[in-house]
């Protein structure tokens, strides 16, 4: 099974963002994510087997109940690789340093647990991002990165992860279907 684990903002932080995002996508022919899916990813669990899902299950509880919540606001973007050449389109994360620490220490703590589990965590250094846009073709994209650096969205308490399955092919557009497994509080 395809998985992943997640920060997800609460439904009117990403409202807030879709706001902001709607009067400019008509602008670009870049695939939007849609607000459903937007998320910040811990951990990307390509293929999570059947049974190792409980085992899988408990650590991430334990691991996500060692973090303190923490306050976040979705602000200001970027692109990967690059904006000369972008293939993804992000909005960043901001939080006090402290907050930062506690988001570091809770996306290790989310590889840790998978990787105990005996499930393989793919993906390099942890860079927390929502992405908002895919491009079909590489890009420049500086002038889109301006727009999200003038986004300020509202600040909400990160209290909690989540462990989800990714469905390819199954949402509209033939998009992935994300079905959320099981949320863990943190503290």
């Amino acid at each position: 099974m395809r998985m992943f684990v997640a920060l997800v903002p609460p439904d009117d932080v990403v409202e807030d963002l879709d706001e902001f995002l709607d009067p400019r996508r008509e602008h670009a022919s870049f695939r939007w994510t849609a607000p459903e899916q937007v998320h910040l990813t811990l951990a990307f669990l390509p293929a999570v087997p059947d049974r190792a899902l409980d085992d899988l299950t408990e650590r991430l509880a334990i691991a996500a109940s060692r973090r303190a919540p923490f306050a976040a606001q979705i602000a200001g973007g970027g692109a990967f690789p690059d904006p000369s050449r972008a293939k993804v389109l992000w909005a960043g994360l901001r939080a006090d340093a402290a907050s930062l620490a506690e988001l570091e220490r809770l996306a290790v703590g989310a590889r840790h647990a998978a990787n105990a589990s005996g499930v393989e965590v793919d993906g390099g250094r942890f860079r927390p991002h929502l992405t908002v846009a895919r491009l079909g073709r590489p890009e420049e994209v500086t002038r889109w990165i301006r727009v999200l650096d003038s986004y300020s969205g509202p600040a909400w308490s990160v209290d909690r992860i989540s462990l989800i399955a990714s469905h390819l092919g199954e949402g509209p557009r033939r998009r992935p279907r994300y079905e959320v497994v099981e949320e863990f509080a943190l503290g």
